[in-house]
């Protein structure tokens, strides 16, 4: 897009000859608090991790879900893109020019519907695996990948609701195995910081984080921060039950910082439901149940069967951003979470609450939304929109008015009638002058006149009288 060109040509030019150590940005200790928001193993090998419990449902058939290297195409359009008038929005804005950065479990690029999408990365776990972050051994990463921007494939419904964005793989974790965990290629907070901020400086426009902890961090803080200031937008979930089962509704970071756009799953009829966590630092819903994209080494995939999840949720709103990013390429970041808040499907126009935040994302209307004043529900970064809820004022019933209605009015009537004769009456004074202003001058030779009639000289002739 506008920003930091060199830097984005540095990644798309040499991702894998990146002169940062895998290990130079990672943290050793592993935060037990930061998870996924979904898990994506197969749902027949489905066991529980210390933190994820996995729901997924494949289109492949029985004993072939989605196994790795087992491709399977499934011919039906994501549900998800209905729900979201992807049809609409799409012939406004496809994500052209937009750079999403999934900071995640990696991307595997071999998938077909993400060949050519992927434009760089980084690996920051220091796992062994490639430097450039285009391998991903969970499949988390390259299920939101897919929802972003899958190019389409002969026999496949499947494709992105940006599809025209590309993609930088952020690998942050490898997975949250208890295995993983011990060796320290868990999910960090330090790590997603470094993995937020390296998303930033190296052309990232919408930056998809699609993990939360609940509790706050002074890095992760200042990587939201800074991703705002060189123009980003942080799209991050708000948690998923599912994955931190014993979770309070409360506070979810990186989504609750004010610069983030929190989000939570949505079910078919675009409601938050109890599978996600519910606090301040949901923003927005967004389908997040049923999701039908691609699979890590595979093909397409049905995710989050069992229940709506935000991670699924956040690829859509991070694609939506996208979309918003692109038709307004003017905008803030902070202009383009507004436009998706402003815009959201609601009960209530001018208030938030924890469960939907702003309402179920509406890209079209996002992106064709021209705010002003008169703009309802959340605080505009363009106008003050504070008197811009239309709410009558409450009426008051006072039992001692004064005078009766009906004698004031009927006072008023004859006031007016006189004073309307009297009116008249002056009018008329005025037209008579006025005409005899008007009167024509006489000749000097005219006889006098006598009632304002002509007065002819008597001849003395009776003959000239009418009789």
């Amino acid at each position: 897009m506008r920003r930091r060109t060199a830097a984005l040509a540095a990644v798309m030019l040499g991702a894998a000859m990146l002169g940062v150590p895998s290990t130079a940005l990672a943290s050793t200790a592993a935060s037990s608090s930061l998870v996924p928001s979904s898990s994506l193993a197969p749902a027949s090998s489905l066991v529980p991790s210390s933190s994820l419990v996995p729901s997924l449902v494949s289109t492949a058939a029985e004993g072939q879900a989605c196994t790795p290297g087992t491709v399977v195409f499934s011919p039906e359009t994501p549900v998800a893109l209905g729900q979201l008038g992807a049809e609409d929005a799409n012939r406004l804005a496809t994500g052209k020019g937009i750079v999403v950065a999934i900071v995640d479990s990696g991307i595997d690029a071999s998938n077909p519907h993400l060949a050519g999408v992927v434009i760089g990365g980084v690996d920051l776990v220091g796992d062994g695996e490639r430097a450039d972050g285009l391998s991903d051994t969970t499949g988390h990463g390259t299920a939101i990948a897919g929802q972003i921007a899958a190019q389409p494939v002969p026999g496949s419904g499947v494709v992105g609701l940006a599809p025209d964005a590309r993609l930088l793989s952020v690998r942050t974790f490898r997975s949250t195995q208890q295995q993983d965990v011990d060796k320290g290629y868990g999910p960090t907070s330090q790590r997603l910081a470094d993995g937020i901020h390296w998303a930033a400086d190296n052309g990232a426009d919408i930056i998809n984080v699609s993990m939360s902890q609940s509790s706050d961090s002074a890095e992760l803080r200042a990587a939201v921060e800074h991703a705002a200031a060189v123009g980003a937008l942080v799209v991050a979930s708000g948690g998923n039950r599912a994955s931190d089962a014993d979770a309070a509704d409360a506070a979810r970071y990186p989504a609750a910082y004010e610069q983030a756009l929190g989000v939570s799953a949505a079910d078919g009829n675009g409601r938050a439901t109890e599978s996600s966590i519910h606090g301040p630092q949901v923003d927005v819903t967004a389908p997040g149940g049923n999701v039908l994209t691609a699979a890590a080494g595979g093909g397409d995939c049905i995710f989050a069967g069992d229940a709506p999840a935000s991670s699924f949720a956040t690829g859509y709103a991070s694609a939506a951003a996208a979309l918003v990013a692109e038709a307004h390429p003017e905008d803030p970041p902070a202009g383009w979470a507004y436009r998706l808040t402003a815009t959201g499907l609601r009960a209530d126009a001018d208030n938030r609450d924890d469960v939907n935040g702003w309402g179920f994302i509406q890209p079209f209307a996002a992106i064709e939304l021209l705010p002003d004043e008169t703009t309802r529900g959340p605080v505009s970064p363009y106008f003050d929109t504070t008197e811009s809820a239309a709410r009558p004022p409450s009426a008051t019933v006072d039992p001692d008015h004064g005078a009766s209605s009906f004698l004031l009015t009927r006072e008023a009537a004859l006031f007016t009638a006189i004073g309307g004769a009297s009116l008249l009456g002056v009018l008329g004074i005025l037209i008579v002058l006025r005409r005899r202003r008007e009167a024509p001058v006489d000749d000097p030779s005219d006889v006098e006149r006598e009632g304002g009639l002509l007065h002819t000289p008597d001849t003395g002739a009776d003959s000239d009288r009418l009789s």
